[in-house]
């Protein structure tokens, strides 16, 4: 336990003292540039919509814990959060079929839901227009929070405990001393700390600039207005009962002032300001714009007739934060240890962040898993201000967008790109984004190999953003063998007398002689599967790992302090590409000879290659890793030497479709934290011998969960991810990654489910836009892979 220093009293700064002290640390300071607690954030003027449902289920479990403990609180008698229960309205036949994804989603994370038809839902909301809408979505425990009420509460409550809260002190400096946080600069004084946190909102990037340390959000003003007394309204006895309203066609929200009405509107331009713009007014509050609220105003008019005599009576163009992925940001900087960041939170998830934080602080690691949230998700070209801050305006534009889990992401694109692409370009290759790589989905040069399949029609849903040409090379792949490329996949160099008792420490993996290859797990101290690592030992003081980009981060921060161990991320200087297959072999062997053990480093066409053994899609085969200016040539080679075996270049789609037919996870998506290695049904990347990080936990985890390996008994239907999963019409967990099995012929999916209700044989269905779809558990998942 050490003094904290939390920048920020909104509501966030606010929950999280009250969380710490909670848990005992009391040597908290919460400092405000602004009067205590309405300090001029956003917390200041948000309207305190708190909507529990969400396709991350990280967020809905943040919303749901936020709802919960709001509702228990109160201040001097008035209570902080009304649980009037949100409504969500369809007015097209596709926001329809959404608000039935959107009922699974709520399903799967627990949250109680249901569709309604529009005479329900005029029942719900009088000022509604049944004829305007098609039908609703009703959660009856979400409400409207009192921001600045339920702040100033859990400050009260953390005062009690020890916490002190200073208004109208400006940070100017984040002191360091022997590179490790010591305290934070204010224009009234310096205030000594071991741990500063960032809840500064909007200024984090500011903030986060004291301390050398990047903080990607873009603030953007959002319009909210309210009306004169509403008719319909009149004699209103509450601030609210009806619940809230959120007409997402026209991006539009509605909640009660009494008798008026708030209207929030995401139509509008987007209108992105800097954090000291947004100073200059009151409450951090634009002036209200009214040109930019007139389409509102007129569809609010087509839905709520009852407004018909009333106007705009005021209205605010309010700032919040955007990050490029809509997620909030949260963790330790590497730059600076003892610097964290609680940042871009919403009121909606305030106070599940803030415990959250409190966990990480005070006990080493978050309960639940937060990497969808971690500080350091974003690669360094995904950190520019211009990617930041055109990434936070498409977020801004497509809050309330119905969006495909395949669509592509906006701009600015292309920004990484591997040597392969103009090969790739001249056939036909159809892009998509990862962590700012270009990667080739499948190749329009493919279309013939689709042409001779027979496949089941897809409905309009799961046809978008794909084609059967991913079939037709998952197929060829299968069949024959294929090219996939790995370059945005992370790639670190480990090196050192140290870096092989390093890596039998940090992981899971058998580290044995040179040339092996092994999957191996990162564990958190309580055995949670954090990470999936391939270590390849290249020579006896050389590895070179697999991983993604929260893991660089994870190992650089257990790097030992002597210097035995180096660690150098060559992912941008490197490319990847994976020769899987049944004639993969032949392939390699007519260019060269690796040791069919793994690990090699050979050449290839006269390009020097490190090799590896790896069968991540089920095939056996090979990833070959080489320099950025030789990966033109080595592919080229590749693809000429696999011409007479009928190899194919192949996509992303044609991937994931392979390794979730042979029951191959991915860790972000079928495997988190929140799962232990046995749950994972990755037992077999765990040693039996030595200690590593998590060990000791092993033995007394419960294993409540596993990864089970479903496929959808009709093979006309499809799933994509995050459905519940049912027994007997009971909901007992969720799909976290579906896709059409191509040699099987049938969808495949993996989900967890309760480990008494995942064996093989168990018959399940799956919701899918509110109908059931019957599925089979066929076997437990097995090797690992890295996204």
């Amino acid at each position: 336990m050490g003094r904290v220093v939390v920048i920020g009293a909104g509501i966030v700064g606010c929950a999280l003292a009250d969380e710490l002290t909670q848990r005992g640390w009391t040597e908290v300071t919460v400092l405000d540039q602004g009067p205590l607690f309405a300090a001029g954030g956003s917390s200041s003027h948000a309207p305190g919509l708190v909507f529990q449902t969400n396709p991350s289920r990280t967020l809905a479990g943040f919303a749901a814990y936020t709802v919960g403990k709001l509702r228990g609180l109160a201040l001097d008698g008035q209570p902080c959060f009304r649980q009037v229960g949100g409504l969500e309205v369809a007015t097209t036949p596709e926001r329809l079929a959404e608000l039935a994804r959107r009922h699974g989603f709520a399903t799967a994370a627990g949250i109680d839901a249901r569709l309604l038809d529009p005479a329900e839902c005029a029942r719900l909301h009088p000022l509604l227009d049944p004829g305007a809408v098609l039908g609703g979505l009703h959660v009856p425990t979400d409400g409207l929070a009192a921001p600045v009420r339920a702040g100033e509460a859990q400050a009260r409550r953390a005062s009690g405990r020890g916490a002190r809260f200073l208004a109208r002190h400006t940070v100017t400096g984040i002191a360091q001393d022997r590179g490790r946080v010591s305290g934070v600069h204010t224009d009234r004084g310096f205030v000594p700390a071991d741990v500063v946190v960032c809840a500064a909102g909007f200024w984090g990037p500011d903030v986060g600039a004291m301390a050398g340390v990047t903080v990607p959000l873009q603030p953007l003003a959002h319009q909210y207005a309210r009306t004169g007394p509403v008719p319909a309204l009149a004699g209103a006895v509450s601030e609210a009962s009806a619940p809230i309203l959120r007409h997402q066609d026209q991006d539009l929200y509605y909640r009660e002032h009494g008798d008026r009405l708030g209207i929030g509107s995401y139509g509008h331009r987007p209108m992105p300001v800097r954090a000291a713009e947004a100073a200059a007014h009151a409450d951090s509050c634009l002036p209200f714009t009214p040109e930019d609220f007139a389409e509102a105003w007129k569809q609010s008019l087509v839905l709520l007739p009852g407004l018909a005599g009333t106007e705009v009576a005021d209205g605010i163009n309010g700032v919040f934060s955007f990050t490029p992925d809509g997620m909030p940001l949260m963790g330790e900087s590497r730059e600076l240890p003892g610097f964290w960041v609680a940042e871009a939170v919403w009121v909606t998830h305030s106070a599940g962040v803030a415990r959250a934080m409190a966990e990480w602080l005070v006990e080493g690691q978050p309960r639940t898993d937060v990497s969808e949230c971690d500080l350091h998700r974003f690669t360094d070209v995904q950190l520019s201000p211009e990617y930041v801050a055109e990434r936070g305006i498409a977020q801004f534009v497509q809050v309330y967008d119905v969006v495909h889990p395949l669509a592509p992401l906006a701009g600015p694109r292309p920004l990484r790109v591997s040597p392969f692409v103009a090969r790739q370009q001249e056939l036909g290759a159809v892009f998509g984004e990862s962590r700012g790589w270009e990667r080739p989905l499948w190749f329009a040069a493919n279309a013939p190999l689709a042409a001779e399949l027979d496949l089941p029609p897809r409905d309009a849903w799961s046809a978008r953003h794909w084609s059967p040409i991913a079939v037709a090379e998952a197929r060829a792949t299968r069949e024959r063998g294929g090219l996939y490329d790995l370059t945005p996949q992370t790639r670190i160099e480990v090196a050192g007398p140290g870096a092989a008792g390093f890596l039998r420490e940090l992981t899971t993996g058998d580290v044995g002689p040179v040339g092996g290859v092994v999957d191996a797990l990162l564990l958190r101290a309580d055995g949670g599967v954090r990470g999936i690592v391939t270590l390849a030992r290249l020579g006896e003081q050389l590895f070179q790992v697999g991983a993604g980009p929260l893991d660089v981060d994870w190992f650089r921060r257990h790097l030992p302090d002597d210097g035995s161990v180096q660690l150098r991320e060559t992912t941008a200087g490197t490319c990847g590409i994976g020769l899987w297959g049944p004639r993969a072999d032949e392939v390699l062997a007519s260019l060269a000879a690796p040791d069919a053990r793994g690990g090699a480093r050979c050449s290839v066409g006269g390009v020097p290659v490190t090799v590896l053994r790896t069968a991540p899609v089920g095939e056996p085969g090979w990833e070959l890793h080489t320099d950025a200016a030789c990966g033109l040539r080595l592919w080229d080679t590749l693809r000429a030497a696999g011409e007479e075996h009928g190899l194919v270049a192949a996509g992303q789609h044609a991937y994931d479709s392979l390794r979730l037919e042979a029951g191959t996870p991915a860790w972000g998506l079928d495997v988190t934290a929140e799962l232990d290695p046995v749950e994972a049904g990755l037992q077999a990347a765990v040693r039996a011998d030595g200690g590593f990080l998590g060990r000791a936990a092993l033995a007394g985890r419960r294993h409540e969960r596993r990864l089970a390996r479903l496929t959808l008994d009709d093979p006309a239907a499809i799933v994509m991810g995050r459905e519940p999963v049912r027994v007997d019409g009971r909901p007992v967990g969720h799909v976290t990654s579906a896709a059409f099995g191509p040699t099987i012929g049938r969808a495949v999916a993996l989900a967890w489910l309760p480990a008494d209700l995942a064996e093989p044989g168990r018959a399940v269905t799956i919701d899918w836009f509110g109908q059931p779809v019957a599925a089979t558990v066929v076997r437990e998942p097995g090797v690992p892979v890295r996204r």
